[in-house]
């Protein structure tokens, strides 16, 4: 597998990761006040799935113009 495929990959699973965090956190705010405490904790968590999709993402680009 290339490094582009692997790439590709990790961005499938960062990204059903990242769309799993945000629907966490609209979930969070539809039901509060209820569970108001974890706010940061889901919001930290939600950014950080976030920025590794990004970042898995930037890498993909720049893999490709390596390969090209």
């Amino acid at each position: 597998m290339s490094d582009v495929e692997t790439l590709q990959a990790e961005i499938r699973v960062l990204s059903a990761r990242a769309t799993n965090m945000k629907m966490s956190l609209h979930d969070l705010a539809e039901e509060l006040p209820i569970n108001w405490q974890t706010i940061m904790s889901v919001a930290q968590q939600t950014s950080d799935a976030f920025k590794a999709l990004e970042a898995a993402r930037v890498a993909l680009r720049e893999a490709k113009s390596w390969a090209a």
